[in-house]
C-alpha cells in the first residue's frame, strides 16, 4: 500500500492529498529513510512523521483498503511522540 494512503485510511491524516503533500515535503521516513507519498508500507514498517512542532513514531500493524472510524487506530502501535522547542 502506498505511504498516503496508509496515512489517510489509518486517520494520522485526515486528507489524502495532505498525505502526498507532506510525504513529498520530506517529512515522512520508512525504517529512517525519506519517503514519497508512492513508496510502499509493509505490516512492521516503523513510520516516522512530523506535525509542525512534533514528530510522532508508529510501527504499521495492519493494512487495510478501508476502514471504520473506530478500526483506524488498530492499523498502527504508537511508538513515541516527542515534541520540538521553538526557539
Amino acid at each position: 500500500m502506498r505511504i498516503d494512503k496508509f496515512l489517510k485510511v489509518s486517520r494520522l491524516i485526515k486528507r489524502r492529498t495532505v498525505a502526498k503533500d507532506v510525504s513529498d515535503q520530506g517529512r515522512v521516513w520508512i525504517n529512517g529513510r525519506d519517503a514519497k507519498a508512492s513508496t510502499q508500507v509493509k505490516v512492521g514498517d516503523e513510520l516516522a512523521i512530523q506535525f509542525g512542532q512534533k514528530k510522532v513514531t508508529i510501527r504499521v500493524e495492519l493494512l487495510s483498503e478501508s476502514t471504520r472510524k473506530e478500526d483506524a487506530a488498530k492499523m498502527y502501535t504508537l511508538i513515541k511522540e516527542e515534541a520540538y522547542q521553538s526557539e
